[in-house]
């Protein structure tokens, strides 16, 4: 690990990190309105941004220069629910564009193409010299991944896969499994939806918290009060 792979890792202990995305239908989805979320969010004492595509994840470079970026590029490719980082070409996209961290689906889904996880994993640190963020929905995964060479763990994909549709994020019971069986930092990402649930994330010994819609989602959030409002 370079010097500058561990001050991005370092720089993120017990700090938030604001998820800057928008719907592809969403007027924010825009390079210019990312990149000023972004700046918006690290002003403010964010420690970390979290990014979708590269041509965001390029805005938000070019607006925060020494910011850490961890970029992902979701992308839903025939017969699979592999989205998230899909193939080593996404990550590759996501590297050139300055990410300091790649963030990918690390469940052991069938993935577009043939690519698995070890072998994407191994090529973004040979081939790209950038870390790992494993998103995972259970420890088996998550174990999995950090064997594969995963350099972090999300609790990310909490509620999001077959087997955990049952369960609601944020996945504070996952959290505290990861924390107990592996040595990577965990970061606890998903339905975390306010300043005292961010606290609660890191008192259970999460390394860093992940907040998006909370923080940045306006669509949903807008969508959710007017539901609200409309169902009185």
């Amino acid at each position: 690990m370079t010097a500058l792979e561990f001050n991005a890792i370092d720089a993120l202990c017990h700090s938030l990190v604001v998820s800057c995305q928008a719907p592809d239908d969403s007027p924010l989805h825009n390079q210019q309105v990312i990149a000023a979320m972004a700046q918006a969010a690290i002003n403010q004492g964010a420690a970390g941004i979290r990014i979708d595509t590269p041509a965001h994840v390029k805005a938000v470079r070019t607006q925060c220069p020494t910011a850490v970026i961890i970029g992902l590029w979701k992308q839903q490719l025939p017969g699979s629910e592999v989205y998230i980082t899909p193939q080593f070409y996404h990550a590759a996209a996501i590297a050139s564009a300055g990410a300091d961290i790649i963030a990918l689906d690390a469940t052991w889904r069938e993935r577009f193409g043939g690519e698995n996880v070890e072998e994407i994993i191994f090529r973004i640190h040979q081939e790209l010299g950038k870390l790992v963020m494993a998103d995972v929905d259970t420890i088996e995964n998550a174990t999995a991944a950090v064997e594969a060479g995963a350099d972090l763990v999300a609790t990310t994909l909490y509620g999001y896969t077959s087997c955990t549709k049952h369960l609601s994020p944020p996945g504070f019971d996952l959290l505290t499994q990861l924390r107990q069986q592996l040595e990577v930092p965990i970061i606890c990402e998903g339905g975390i939806s306010s300043p005292q649930m961010a606290k609660d994330a890191l008192k259970l010994g999460a390394y860093a918290v992940v907040v998006g819609t909370a923080i940045t989602g306006i669509d949903l959030q807008v969508r959710a009060y007017q539901k609200a409002i409309l169902d009185e």
